[in-house]
């Protein structure tokens, strides 16, 4: 497993929030995914959501063990839904190549480096997680809030036998 976790001031002197060259897709981010940014995201109590959710976050965890399994039950959606990728039908299940699955992480983590500017503006929200899982499938991203004693994930990623995943924490400096 590699873990990269850099402050503000590492990530501005190399460019990782302006020009985050070696982790932008070719052609840069996707239409749809850029469209999913300019969506927003709000805090809604005590969750982090999509500004166009429709979940009634009054009620979270509800059938949820915890406020993070809400959060990311209701934040996650298909990469493969907004990014330019070919996706086979083989035996009725769809197939992503290894190239697909890559474009799709890079596409993933690119979405997380913007996303982060989103967290400046919403409400104190604190630290984010981000959560980018590809596998030959579909892809698909997701985040909340981190919370102590609560994760959605294994922290063991190398666990994950058929998932490619990158998870990326997200803490905005202090204003």
């Amino acid at each position: 497993m590699l873990s990269l976790t850099m402050n503000d001031a590492a990530a501005l002197a190399l460019g990782v929030h302006d020009h985050p060259a070696a982790l932008t897709p070719p052609g840069g981010l996707a239409p749809g995914l850029r469209g999913r940014l300019a969506d927003g995201i709000t805090r809604r109590g005590a969750v982090l959501t999509w500004a166009d959710s429709t979940a009634d976050a009054g009620a979270a965890p509800a059938a949820f063990t915890d406020l993070t399994a809400w959060e990311c039950a209701d934040s996650s959606f298909h990469l493969e839904d907004h990014v330019p990728v070919e996706v086979r039908t083989v035996d009725d299940a769809p197939q992503i190549s290894e190239d697909g699955q890559r474009l799709l992480l890079l596409h993933g983590i690119a979405l997380a480096l913007e996303f982060r500017r989103l967290l400046t503006g919403a409400d104190h929200p604190g630290p984010v997680r981000c959560i980018v899982a590809a596998n030959g499938t579909n892809a698909t991203f997701r985040f909340h809030r981190i919370r102590a004693g609560q994760s959605w994930h294994n922290p063991d990623l190398d666990g994950y036998r058929t998932d490619k995943l990158v998870v990326l924490d997200l803490a905005p400096a202090a204003r």
